[in-house]
């Protein structure tokens, strides 16, 4: 899957993924109106909201991108019917080419770490059949707890071709209270990073790109030079563009030489473009058009700087 990521990247020249994170907030009220009157203000009246939010955004934008990465907490705060819009969103985004990285923060150890690893990218078996859970490309992963509980979903990826980016440097503003600690001489994060790599070292897809990513956030370029060099088969997956105050030209040393290894998330920055002034004048009416426009100016705004 890292080789169909390379080759989306490569074929848009768009080293951006979408986050398609819906707050109720961010739905305009022409969509919400309509899903509330085929279901009242309920749960799943909501659920219908942001699936067709998300639909609006993603077929506007498909043509353009790579990827898109919703994040399940978005969903899930909607119970069951939002873990539904969850799945419908994984299922549309992939009908339309697009890479599905979920953005899950799963992390556990043995049989636990297992069982999330086979529902977001492998497959259960019920009696004679198997079945894909929620089936995502990639997933994101959490290394707190060591390689117990990165290693099942690493295991998951090689039989599945799927992949996974590792949270090594979040992007939010306390991540140092942890992240940064020095230990035994380095910072966790660097330590962190030098597992990325060697859990990645047999999972190298022909583009030369591992299935083991990182998560690297652009709040903090200096430390994403580093990271760099420790993990140069590993994709970076970078959060914290635009909205988080992450700018284009902080991230130059997060790609290779080969102007890859890094596709940058905006969220907020996109699906609720409409609601900036930059954009007000497309309306709730046109929000997907808004979000396209985004699209293109932040493509052009990454690009300008890689190419520097």
């Amino acid at each position: 899957m890292i080789d169909k990521l390379v080759e989306n990247i490569k074929k848009t020249n768009a080293p951006i993924v979408v986050g398609l994170d819906p707050m109720l907030s961010y739905v305009p009220e022409q969509i919400q109106k309509k899903a509330f009157e085929e279901y009242g203000e309920t749960l799943e009246g909501a659920a219908e909201a942001i699936w067709q939010y998300n639909k609006g955004i993603v077929d506007a934008t498909y043509d353009l991108i790579p990827a898109v990465k919703p994040q399940i907490a978005m969903y899930e705060q909607f119970g069951i019917e939002g873990l539904k819009a969850f799945k419908k969103t994984v299922d549309y985004c992939k009908s339309k080419g697009l890479v599905v990285i979920g953005d899950i923060k799963r992390g556990d150890i043995g049989s636990t770490s297992t069982a999330y690893a086979v529902g977001h990218l492998g497959k259960v078996t019920v009696g004679s059949k198997t079945y894909a859970g929620f089936d995502e490309d990639f997933v994101t992963v959490n290394p707190y707890l060591g390689t117990d509980g990165v290693k099942p979903f690493v295991d998951v990826c090689k039989e599945e071709n799927k992949g996974i980016f590792v949270l090594v440097k979040t992007s939010n503003p306390s991540s140092g209270e942890f992240q940064d600690r020095v230990i035994d001489g380095k910072p966790l994060y660097e330590i962190v990073g030098e597992m990325v790599d060697k859990w990645g070292a047999d999972v190298i897809g022909k583009s030369g790109y591992s299935a083991v990513g990182a998560v690297v956030g652009a709040t903090y370029p200096e430390m994403g030079k580093v990271l760099r060099d420790i993990m140069p088969k590993s994709f970076i997956l970078v959060p914290g563009y635009g909205a988080q105050g992450g700018k284009a030209s902080d991230l130059t040393h997060y790609f290779n030489e080969d102007g890859l290894g890094a596709i940058v998330n905006s969220s907020r920055g996109i699906i609720a473009a409409y609601k900036q002034e930059k954009y007000a004048q497309f309306g709730a009416e046109a929000y997907a058009d808004a979000s396209r426009q985004a699209v293109i100016d932040m493509i052009e705004d990454i690009n300008g700087a890689i190419c520097k």
